[in-house]
């Protein structure tokens, strides 16, 4: 049988979102399984072998994943010039109110930013899983309640919210879209489609 540090980069290579210690359990057989401390202790070598490398072995949200480090994005990202990321404005303060002030509500996004939300705006962040509802406000009409996903952790290179920017520094939106097209370089070639500018 390879070796256990080689298995594991193969299966990381060969899928496109992180993968649990469960679910790295499971592709051995069980006869075959190591144990949790033995699978840990080969993504740390495999996370030292891939240092000075054009991949790195991080820990997000949803697991253990390989993607591009950071300081490959200026050559990497012209791989997908023709589809830069847009991140319009109104997406980013839905997105921010979202995800520092869950659960909230449409209206209650709606109070802040003092402007109508698009519904493509909320589309869009449900379609990419960055965003789901997770219950109802307990007020006539029972209006959603959102909160942001682990998938919206995972693109953006997160283990936690409590890894976000704080709030205190959070002053310039262009900044945090550059900021946030950063943070997904590494994870993925994929990028936000442009959005409208703004709401309507």
């Amino acid at each position: 049988m390879p070796e256990l540090k080689a298995i594991l980069e193969a299966v990381l290579l060969a899928i496109d979102e992180p993968l649990s210690l469960d679910r790295l359990l499971g592709v051995f057989p069980e006869a075959e399984r190591p144990g949790r401390d033995a699978l840990r202790v080969a993504l740390s070598e495999l996370a030292a072998a891939c240092e000075g490398r054009g991949v790195e072995l991080v820990e997000v949200a949803g697991g253990f994943r390989l993607q591009v480090p950071k300081a490959f994005s200026p050559w990497v990202s012209r791989l997908w010039e023709e589809r830069s990321a847009s991140y319009s404005r109104a997406l980013l303060e839905t997105l921010a109110l979202i995800a520092y002030r869950q659960p909230v509500t449409r209206g209650e996004i709606e109070a802040v930013r003092g402007v109508s939300l698009s519904s493509s705006i909320m589309k869009t962040l449900q379609e990419r899983s960055w965003i789901k509802v997770v219950g109802h406000r307990e007020v006539p009409g029972r209006p959603a309640l959102y909160a942001t996903t682990s998938a919206f952790l995972d693109y953006f290179n997160l283990k936690s919210l409590s890894e976000l920017p704080p709030l205190a520094a959070l002053r310039d939106l262009d900044v945090i879209g550059a900021e946030l097209d950063r943070r997904s370089i590494g994870s993925s070639g994929d990028s936000l489609p442009s959005t409208e500018s703004a709401d309507g």
